[in-house]
């Protein structure tokens, strides 16, 4: 026990950059994927093989490939990032393929009436979608976002391998200073997880108590 309070100030650090890649990667992924709904979803054909295509190349491809991808190849062509940026765009990139098939299946369960109505007053495919479609399926579909949260919370662990130095980056950094104190870190570090992941849990149920979707 002692040596968990002797580092904290070192695993606060760690989990504090956590915390920053799993909001900063969830925004973007979010953002991304409702891009990908709308493609997916689109009367444009070529908008929809686009977004069916990234989504199936990401789904199917382990994120430690993806991180291997962006780490690697950015440089290659001259994009210099740190590897916390580096983190970011390979956890957007892979989170926001499931992402758009989350809100994919909330789209799907909204009325058609209700959008062949939006294009009986005139509304173009893109305000029906944002004005009355999307919000709904935001509201329909907050437990599977609220999972794909907690999954990119275990994910950003990998960011570790690449020096970015989260929680699980002062785990095995403490884990080799202190051999002995093996499973008390192991505690600690897992007990900061589940704080995480309680509170995204938590946050999930409020809204979708005050969302309820009455269908």
């Amino acid at each position: 026990m002692n040596v968990l309070i002797d580092n904290l100030p070192k695993i606060i650090s760690g989990f504090w950059l956590t915390v920053q890649l799993l909001v900063v990667s969830g925004i973007v992924a979010t953002l991304l994927g409702t891009l990908l709904a709308g493609m997916r979803v689109s009367p444009v054909p070529v908008l929809q093989r686009a977004g069916t295509a990234y989504v199936t190349v990401f789904r199917n491809t382990p994120l430690l490939i993806v991180f291997l991808i962006i780490v690697t190849g950015l440089p290659a062509v001259g994009l210099q990032y740190s590897f916390f940026v580096r983190a970011i765009i390979s956890l957007s990139l892979y989170t926001s393929a499931f992402v758009c098939e989350a809100l994919r299946s909330g789209i799907n369960a909204i009325q058609a009436g209700q959008a062949e109505a939006a294009r009986a007053i005139g509304m173009t495919f893109g305000q029906s979608l944002r004005l009355i479609v999307l919000p709904q399926a935001f509201r329909a579909v907050v437990p599977p976002l609220a999972s794909i949260l907690i999954a990119l919370t275990k994910n950003t662990a990998i960011a570790e391998v690449f020096g970015v130095t989260e929680a699980s980056y002062q785990l095995d950094s403490l884990v080799r200073d202190f051999p002995t104190a093996l499973w008390w870190l192991f505690a600690g570090i897992a007990f900061g997880y589940m704080i995480i992941v309680f509170l995204i849990a938590g946050g999930a149920s409020l809204l979708e108590r005050r969302w309820t979707v009455t269908r």
